[in-house]
């Protein structure tokens, strides 16, 4: 049995999908950009906004612009993150079962670190140990160094972590920090993409999730 769990939160616990194209398209608007379709967003998902606003604006969009397109989808994404989020089904219960089995849970996660922090105290109140995001001392995924770090707060080896996401960079992510990882079918991206990278278990429902990560 795994003793920390640790979770992506982007297409993984929430689905977070409706609100980032919202957001996307409000930036893209107030520049007079074409806007993006709902699954040209689902794609651009998983390196962070930085990365999410790079690819939906046009080619050859100068850094000036992207960055200011970046700073209207920022302030509108902290103001309207909740308006459709809202966890996958049975991921609460998921979370209270590991619970009762005193494994410790944790959220790493490319989104901003602040709304990190709030989305799972909005969502999850009780049943996250700790959530990190992005911030200035705070590594993007693929890196490792937030897991790792994760794991020594809670003085678990490696060994005893398992890495739980949706995405190719979650699977990375894992990889580089010597930790399996459980793919989720249910996120951004599908089957053939997890085992593409590598990913060590794919798990189709929270309960096979629960039990790869008990066993």
């Amino acid at each position: 049995m795994y003793k920390l769990a640790i979770f992506d939160l982007d297409g993984t616990l929430l689905d977070t999908l409706g609100d980032l194209h919202a957001s996307v398209n409000f930036a893209l608007r107030d520049f007079g950009f074409p806007e993006r379709t709902i699954d040209e967003v689902r794609r651009f998902i998983g390196n962070g906004v930085v990365k999410l606003m790079e690819r939906s604006t046009p080619d050859g969009t100068d850094p000036v612009t992207q960055k200011a397109c970046l700073d209207v989808f920022r302030a509108h994404y902290l103001e309207h993150m909740s308006d459709t989020t809202a966890p996958y089904a049975n991921v609460i219960g998921l979370l209270k079962r590991l619970r009762e089995k005193d494994i410790k849970i944790a959220v790493v996660s490319n989104k901003l670190h602040s709304a990190v922090e709030e989305l799972c105290e909005s969502y999850f109140t009780g049943l996250i140990d700790k959530a990190v995001g992005v911030s200035v001392e705070a590594e993007r995924k693929p890196s490792p160094v937030n897991v790792i770090r994760t794991a020594e707060l809670f003085d678990s080896e490696l060994c005893d972590c398992i890495y739980i996401g949706d995405s190719e960079v979650d699977v990375q992510t894992a990889h580089n920090a010597n930790v399996k990882c459980i793919g989720i079918t249910w996120g951004f991206r599908d089957r053939d993409c997890l085992l593409d990278n590598g990913c060590d278990y794919i798990a189709e429902t929270a309960d096979e999730v629960y039990n790869l990560i008990i066993k």
